[in-house]
């Protein structure tokens, strides 16, 4: 069990979930779109986000074709890139926020590629500590995971609860920082009910690795946060998030306080 070793020069991600462990807390990871509802509302709302409770900030690098992404994060994609955000503009917004919470860069593959052999350093030097990226599945480039894996942030994985246990076993072992569990087939987006079947998909990926299990998908109020909490490391919130972000910065920061209020009150 646990993850592969890989040239870095530290590991940020892991050590504030191993923390969080701990201290017996679940981690908020929270996600949003760069350069969405616009830049300087972008830059507001990365620091929002870490000021008012999320100990993990995904940000997305916005793409033309963000085919795993749901209707609200599709439309926040196309509204950055039409305000000119890009992967370079991404990490320049990262550097300006200057967080003091552990940020992973969520993208697709080919903005990574397109950025050149660099970009890993770059987002390092930015400060970016993990990637995960959501159309690269174990074994379908494995010289672009080693190219991921052996850089200087941490490779986070995807795993889906219909993924088989041999093949989750091989996903985390070559993952680090956490596990990304999908709490549902399909693309990203709030959900009514959480899946009755979640607490057993939970306990599917904690037998084959020690990597802290956070979930994401579906999940939008502080409620279903608190119910994942008492089985999961922590939980990742999007589309709610930019759906509110949407609004207005406040509205998304307070969502986000909602949140980790209800993880803590558990």
């Amino acid at each position: 069990m646990g993850s592969v070793s890989a040239t870095t020069s530290s590991d940020v991600l892991a050590d504030r979930l191993a923390a969080l462990r701990r201290d017996g807390r679940r981690a908020l990871v929270a996600y949003c779109t760069a350069g969405h509802p616009d830049r300087a509302r972008s830059l507001a709302l990365l620091r929002g986000l870490a000021a008012n409770g999320a100990d993990v900030i995904e940000v997305g690098v916005p793409f033309s074709d963000p085919l795993a992404d749901g209707p609200v994060i599709q439309r926040s994609s196309q509204r950055a890139l039409e305000g000119g955000m890009t992967l370079a503009g991404t990490l320049a917004l990262v550097q300006e926020a200057a967080l003091d919470v552990p940020v992973v860069l969520f993208s697709y593959l080919n903005p990574l590629i397109a950025a050149g052999t660099d970009v890993l350093e770059r987002a390092a030097a930015a400060g970016v500590h993990g990637v995960l990226v959501t159309d690269l599945p174990l074994g379908a480039d494995p010289e672009r995971e080693r190219w991921l894996g052996e850089g200087p942030l941490e490779f986070v994985r995807l795993v889906a609860p219909t993924t088989p246990a041999e093949r989750l076993a091989a996903i985390t072992a070559h993952g680090r920082g956490f596990v990304y569990l999908i709490s549902r087939l399909g693309v990203t987006g709030e959900s009514a009910e959480l899946p009755a079947d979640l607490p057993e998909s939970i306990a599917r990926v904690r037998a084959v690795t020690d990597l802290p299990i956070c979930v994401g998908f579906g999940v939008s109020r502080p409620e279903q946060a608190r119910a994942i909490g008492a089985h999961a490391d922590g939980v990742v919130v999007g589309s709610a998030i930019v759906r509110a972000a949407d609004t207005r910065v406040d509205a998304a920061c307070a969502l986000v306080r909602d949140l980790r209020t209800a993880l803590d009150s558990r």
